[in-house]
């Protein structure tokens, strides 16, 4: 194999259906001659047509990983699925489901066979897996289990949304509301706690990571005037981080926390629930925001983004997102690569 700047990065296609073909046709023609190239896991005939479709000049050639690196500056490298593809932009076919899952599996396994250096995924439609038999929550929970099939380590995956502006942890993820009071523990939150510093420090290069913790009810409880979850779950969390030589801080009132100069004042924002987290981070970077999954013994990133597919096949997508997973998938692994 070449050098570790020459192995590229694994995007699989996501749904087929949505509009992850598209942005990844989109962002190779954005593509800099110093872009790390990628590899798109999907299916070339169906890439191709979809490029005639949208009058997009970008060949497609069906390659290895290993050739991706000369073929990127002149076509977009395709490694062909087992599975074919059959549903058609904007019109989700539960037969992709098998092709949308062996993308992500194809991807992991070439991870951790060195033949690529990190995953970008392209949005999936988890409710369209579902009907195949799909049983995890999301990505993120399924990315869980290919660390332990592919790499043989039981991982606990952990959900950051990170743009230069804010990044943002969920420390309950695809769950209810109601649920995900239900399962906010002490525990929980250290163990999150733990895993972020651990990944801030280790692949984001921040030698003293600041997390702060979101209160879970209004104003962080009102010292349990509005709740006392934060003063029985939250409080001893941070407390027992802070021992353990963390710089955590919390509970923190949510609807303070996030304004600019706040910001300045922590490297990571640990969240109670999905839409804490997600809604400050999609109102202040919704294009420039990644998805990352910390945790995992490989780098993985997607975009901040589902599968729209109301505006799929039309060539309206922006792949700003995706390309701003791309990239900050070949920081990490530009990273993870020094000695």
């Amino acid at each position: 194999m070449g050098s570790t700047a020459r192995t590229p990065i694994a995007l699989s296609m996501g749904d087929p259906s949505g509009i992850g073909p598209e942005i990844a046709l989109m962002a190779w023609l954005r593509r800099k001659p110093s872009d790390r190239a990628f590899i798109l896991l999907a299916d070339p005939d169906h890439m191709a047509a979809l490029a005639r479709k949208l009058s997009l000049d970008a060949p497609v050639r069906a390659c290895e990983p290993e050739d991706a690196a000369a073929a990127f500056a002149t076509a977009l490298p395709v490694l062909p699925l087992a599975t074919p593809v059959t549903g058609a932009p904007g019109a989700p076919d539960p037969a992709d489901a098998r092709a949308t899952i062996e993308a992500i599996e194809r991807g992991v396994e070439l991870v951790r066979a060195g033949r690529v250096h990190a995953l970008t995924t392209n949005p999936i439609s988890k409710d369209n897996l579902y009907k195949a038999g799909f049983a995890h929550p999301g990505h993120t929970e399924f990315l869980a289990e290919l660390a332990e099939r592919c790499f043989g380590v039981t991982a606990r995956s952990v959900m950051m949304l990170w743009s230069p502006e804010l990044a943002v942890v969920p420390a309950t993820i695809h769950v209810s509301l109601r649920q995900a009071i239900e399962d906010l523990t002490q525990d929980l939150l250290v163990e999150t706690g733990r895993i972020v510093a651990h990944d801030l420090a280790s692949r984001f290069g921040v030698a003293a990571p600041r997390l702060a913790f979101a209160g879970l009810n209004p104003h962080a409880g009102e010292n349990g005037a509005m709740g006392r979850e934060d003063i029985a779950i939250v409080a001893p969390a941070v407390a027992q981080l802070r021992a353990e030589g963390i710089d955590a801080r919390g509970p923190l009132p949510p609807d303070t926390m996030f304004h600019a100069a706040a910001r300045a004042r922590y490297d990571a924002a640990i969240c109670m629930y999905h839409d804490q987290a997600l809604i400050p981070i999609k109102t202040i970077a919704f294009d420039s925001a990644v998805n990352v999954t910390l945790g995992l013994p490989f780098i993985r990133t997607s975009p901040d983004h589902g599968t729209a597919y109301d505006i799929a096949g039309t060539g309206k997508a922006d792949p700003a997102s995706l390309i701003a997973a791309l990239d900050l998938a070949a920081r990490l692994a530009s990273a993870d690569a020094r000695p």
